[in-house]
């Protein structure tokens, strides 16, 4: 095998240089890749007419190549086991952008008149209801019950004291030490 440093290796060699990145040899592997990555493009442009997602196709197949370089028999060919991994991502690739075609829509004033604000109210209310929810649990229960009646309940610290039979010192106390929890617990 006659390969100058910097010279794409002859496709006779492929398989030899395989074997070697299999082994181990990085050297091997960075000449095996320089000599695919045109070939690898090749195959790709035969599927694929869109520039961007060629060049996707291109990084996917190198990506499947470096994955999948131990199951490569150098007994055999390089170029189909190569041309296999390369049709199978321009599929792959194409199959992804018929199917977000098909999802997008066209008529973008369809599209803003379509949406039901009142659903994404009720969704990000729900929202907040479940990270409060997660933030209460978190206090101690005199603490949350304080939050609760004062905070969500809208009850007056006078009515909250004397419910919990404590005084208006008291439950201001619980809520500072809830709020301060609460900002710390918020952050993480």
């Amino acid at each position: 095998m006659a390969t100058v440093r910097n010279e794409i290796p002859h496709e006779r060699d492929w398989p030899a240089l395989m074997r070697r990145a299999q082994d181990g040899d990085q050297a091997a592997y960075r000449l095996v890749l320089l000599a695919i990555l045109p070939v690898i493009r090749a195959f790709a442009r035969r599927r694929i007419f869109d520039e961007i997602l060629l060049e996707d196709v291109v990084q996917e197949t190198l990506l499947t190549v470096h994955k999948l370089r131990h199951t490569y028999d150098p007994q055999r060919p390089l170029l189909p086991w190569l041309a296999t991994i390369t049709f199978a991502r321009a599929i792959d690739a194409t199959r992804r952008t018929v199917r977000l075609q098909r999802r997008e829509a066209a008529d973008e004033d369809a599209m803003t008149s379509a949406v039901d604000d009142s659903w994404n109210e009720q969704i990000e209310a729900l929202a907040n209801d479940n990270e409060v929810g997660r933030l209460l649990s978190r206090l101690p229960d005199r603490q949350r019950m304080a939050v609760e009646m004062v905070k969500i309940r809208e009850m007056s610290l006078d009515e909250a004291a004397a419910e919990t039979r404590t005084s208006v010192s008291a439950i201001k106390s619980l809520l500072h030490r809830a709020i301060s929890s609460l900002r710390e617990n918020g952050s993480q």
